[in-house]
């Protein structure tokens, strides 16, 4: 979804001589009824970080059509994470579509992305199911001394989190990216990369080749999108900030730029001032396996008290001594670590998966409990690791129930 100004979009047209051949068409249309705003509003980055009075942290406004450095034409938009909407382009010099992302950043912060990419390049032995950037060039903005890096990356389809899973997809399609997901993340900690952001914006789904497509056939198998004007004339001069997948990642044990997950994928230790761990990336790797296996993720910020509140309830009282390390100390009642306190048996993980599978037999029940219960332990040394998981993968043959699929990993 895109939002920008009338008078924006005659300001990218006016400066940009895009390629003859190229079609610059936006077939996207107004949001015109209340439904249709709610979901740009749901789904869309919010329309005040294109605002730049004093705020160091906004988007570049992109426009369909738009060509960037006389090569890619944004012809769709793929979706947003928590840093920088995402688009699809068409590479007009090799006839291909791709993605690329904004990078800006403010104190060159936006460089650390560039670095964990060559990182990854150099030091990561299997990067078949990583997104890798093909190229990188820089977007001048007039007017402002500093420009945004531009990455290109492969295409690759629509976030996880863009998609109900719970009701478009049978359980072998869901758990065969479960499985690819963990095999990322042992090539990241076996190379020494603690990723630190594994959400349902940062990992996608494939996608069936368009090059060989026209525009309008890609908008009938995409979408078309809904425009909105947003409710004030953007100035020209942008101030700049950080976005990419991997902005959070680092070397185990190196120095850390400052950021967590989104809360309902991070894990409770970091969320006490923890430093961050592979264990870290497993709770958030445990999270999207959730959201695949039972169509939700397992906790959510509805309890009074948040994200935290929701893992109690859930899962029973924190280590009595994180108590005082909660980022928000005067958030943090004593509930939270009473040890002597009940677990409800309607709020138990046990009767969440009774809930969420109502379809699955008791030996399916129990196999996702022991695995959502060890990759969901307070305790990180406790969870296991991607590469364990991947040696079971390696030597697990069991197929006579639909768990076959994955859980083996857990066993």
């Amino acid at each position: 979804m895109a939002s920008h100004t009338i008078e924006e979009e005659q300001r990218l047209y006016k400066h940009i001589q895009p390629p003859e051949d190229s079609d610059t068409t936006d077939l996207g249309y107004f949001a015109t009824t209340e439904d249709d705003e709610d979901d740009i509003e749901i789904l869309a980055e919010p329309w005040y970080r294109y605002n730049t009075a004093g705020d160091s942290r906004t988007f570049y406004p992109i426009c369909i059509g738009e060509v960037l450095n006389q090569r890619y034409r944004i012809d769709h938009k793929l979706g947003q994470g928590g840093f920088s909407p995402a688009w699809m382009a068409y590479d007009l010099e090799t006839k291909s579509d791709v993605g690329v992302k904004d990078l800006a950043s403010r104190e060159n912060l936006g460089e650390h992305e560039v670095d964990m990419q060559e990182e990854i390049r150099k030091n990561v032995q299997d990067t078949s199911h990583l997104v890798t950037s093909l190229e990188s060039f820089f977007l001048p903005v007039p007017g402002d001394k500093r420009s945004h890096r531009v990455l290109v990356f492969p295409l690759k389809g629509r976030a996880l989190g863009s998609i109900h899973v719970n009701k478009t997809l049978s359980m072998s399609t869901r758990m065969s990216p479960a499985r690819q997901l963990l095999k990322a993340l042992e090539s990241l900690h076996n190379a020494g990369i603690v990723h630190r952001d594994l959400n349902s914006q940062n990992y996608m789904w494939g996608v069936a080749s368009l090059h060989h497509l026209n525009k309008a056939a890609k908008y009938e198998i995409l979408g078309r999108l809904f425009k909105q004007i947003i409710p004030f004339v953007i100035t020209y001069a942008l101030r700049i900030s950080i976005f990419g997948d991997f902005d959070l990642a680092m070397r185990l044990g190196g120095p850390a730029t400052q950021g967590r997950p989104p809360s309902m994928y991070c894990s409770p230790d970091r969320l006490h001032n923890k430093p961050p761990s592979f264990a870290c990336d497993m709770w958030s790797y445990m999270c999207a396996f959730s959201e695949l296996y039972l169509g939700f993720v397992s906790f959510n910020t509805l309890p009074r008290g948040g994200i935290i509140s929701s893992m109690v309830l859930t899962l029973g009282p924190l280590p009595k001594e994180w108590k005082g390390l909660y980022v928000d100390p005067e958030s943090s009642p004593d509930i939270w670590y009473d040890q002597n306190r009940e677990l409800a048996p309607d709020d138990s993980l046990e009767a969440d998966i009774a809930y969420r599978r109502p379809e699955s037999d008791p030996v399916e029940r129990q196999h996702a409990l022991s695995v959502l219960s060890r990759g969901f332990s307070y305790v990180p040394e406790e969870r296991p690791t991607a590469t364990h998981h991947s040696e079971l993968l390696r030597t697990s043959t069991v197929d006579s129930i639909l768990l076959g699929y994955f859980f083996p990993l857990f066993s």
